[in-house]
């Protein structure tokens, strides 16, 4: 992709408020016309939500932007909209022991809310304080207990010389305990948030299980066996290179293959598995500099930790920068799908969601955006200045393309807010409009609401504030 060095966020003020002016009439239109019993929205067709059953893990992108609405213009109609959701639908995501998603769900609306008072967005109260908190610490627990092992004792690390972790266990995917998911990185945010709150998952014979360590133990196998490093693990080892799902002989914990549920391939990158490994290990790396050394010392150590998670962040940063990011920080759905060299070299030009081959997928750009913004900022404040402003300015970069037409969606008849998202293009569960041979011009849930997560970032480092989900 193509840097732009010149932007900064006071630059893309303008651009933040029009996409605040947009989403609210979006959250508007979908809240007036959606049927709870047709369970959550999850992506549109022509124009409009509609759902698919899988799992319930967008509701909290539903409710969740309302909260991200008030929090960047203060319209209390929104934030009242999130309480009154929330505390009506969300309560059975906090005790669902069927899913990978809490970080999604539970984060984005309890989450959220806890945030707003603790930074003093809203009155303080004592008694919502504690509901939201019982909500975060029950969820972080119910997550971590899906948990399955693997059969690696030793500790590992991309990093030559570095102590390393032991990739040792995760938390399994929907699919079960065999199943590894890129995505589940984003998750980790559940299981840190209980940890804060002083929270453990109690095991058998009333054990306690450190939450903060089962997140780095993910974290460690998630980068061990989803991401790749260019160390010759394989035929097609491309440094940044991320596998969707890893599968693992739940007989003996051993590690068989890479595989992917909707990706082309499990030897190409779907580009929302990577997106959520660059904003995942980001998140981490700034959530763990509120973390005591002592506290990390049973994993392996700051210096282990911090290293493994800045090279894989790094490592699927670079990739998605220089590998298959179009020129304007756009990438298609998949790095390297069936039909892909039917677009040339794609990265030499921007990229083209009405084209005839592959669909692009603004959600990963999104999600991505995010990531290199956090990535860029913890390498500035840690002494690494050069590459740090690398990854910022791509960021935003990224965020210049989307906060614009044809990404951003002015027609007030279409319910969605980000453009040209892309849910399941291997199950053809996306909608191919008439006369276009591809999927584009809908919507996801979670691609509107990280495009509010990235405009709200973006719009507090202009006023020189900082925003994390801690």
């Amino acid at each position: 992709m193509k840097i732009n060095a010149k932007l900064t966020p006071q630059k893309l003020q303008k651009k933040t408020a029009r996409v605040f002016e947009l989403a609210g009439r979006k959250i508007r239109a979908i809240d007036a016309s959606w049927d709870s019993a047709k369970g959550t929205p999850v992506f549109t067709v022509k124009g409009k939500y509609t759902s698919r059953g899988w799992t319930e893990w967008t509701q909290g992108f539903q409710f969740g932007m309302a909260f991200l609405q008030y929090d960047a213009t203060g319209d209390e109609s929104f934030l009242a909209l999130g309480r009154e959701k929330t505390r009506k639908y969300m309560a059975s995501h906090v005790s669902h022991v069927g899913v990978h998603d809490h970080g999604f769900n539970n984060v984005s609306t309890y989450g959220n809310l806890r945030r707003l008072m603790l930074e003093g967005k809203i009155p303080f109260n004592q008694h919502e304080l504690d509901y939201t908190e019982v909500a975060l610490k029950a969820s972080g627990a119910v997550q971590a207990a899906r948990h399955a092992t693997t059969n690696v004792k030793q500790a590992w690390s991309p990093v030559p010389g570095a102590p390393g972790l032991v990739p040792s266990g995760y938390i399994y995917s929907f699919n079960g305990p065999q199943s590894l998911f890129a995505d589940t990185i984003r998750s980790m945010r559940s299981l840190v948030v209980a940890h804060q709150l002083g929270h453990a998952l109690m095991g058998e014979g009333d054990k306690p299980i450190n939450l903060l360590h089962r997140a780095i133990e993910h974290a460690a196998t998630t980068a061990r066996f989803n991401v790749f490093f260019g160390q010759g693990r394989d035929s097609y080892d491309v440094r940044g290179r991320v596998a969707h799902e890893s599968i693992f002989n739940r007989n003996d914990g051993q590690f068989r293959c890479p595989s992917t549920q909707q990706g082309y391939s499990a030897f190409t990158t779907w580009t929302r598995g990577a997106a959520w490994i660059i904003c995942g290990y980001a998140e981490q790396l700034e959530f763990l500099e509120t973390v005591k050394g002592a506290d990390l010392d049973a994993v392996g150590g700051r210096r282990a930790v911090t290293s493994l998670f800045l090279e894989t962040a790094r490592a699927a940063a670079d990739y998605y920068i220089d590998g298959y990011s179009a020129l304007d920080g756009v990438p298609y759905w998949d790095s390297c799908a069936l039909n892909t060299h039917k677009l040339g070299d794609f990265t030499k030009k921007k990229a083209d969601p009405y084209n005839d081959h592959e669909p692009v997928d603004s959600s990963a750009a999104a999600i991505t955006a995010q990531g290199l913004l956090r990535l860029g900022q913890y390498l500035s404040a840690n002494g690494e200045k050069a590459a740090g402003q690398k990854y910022f300015q791509a960021g935003l970069t990224i965020a210049d393309t989307l906060f614009a037409e044809p990404y951003l969606s002015t027609d007030p008849k279409h319910q969605g807010l980000l453009l040209h998202s892309v849910y399941h293009r291997p199950n053809g569960w996306d909608h191919v409009a008439k006369g276009q041979k591809v999927p584009n011009g809908e919507s996801s849930m979670w691609g509107d609401y990280h495009t509010m997560e990235l405009a709200l970032l973006i719009q507090r480092l202009g006023a020189g504030q900082y925003h994390t989900f801690f």
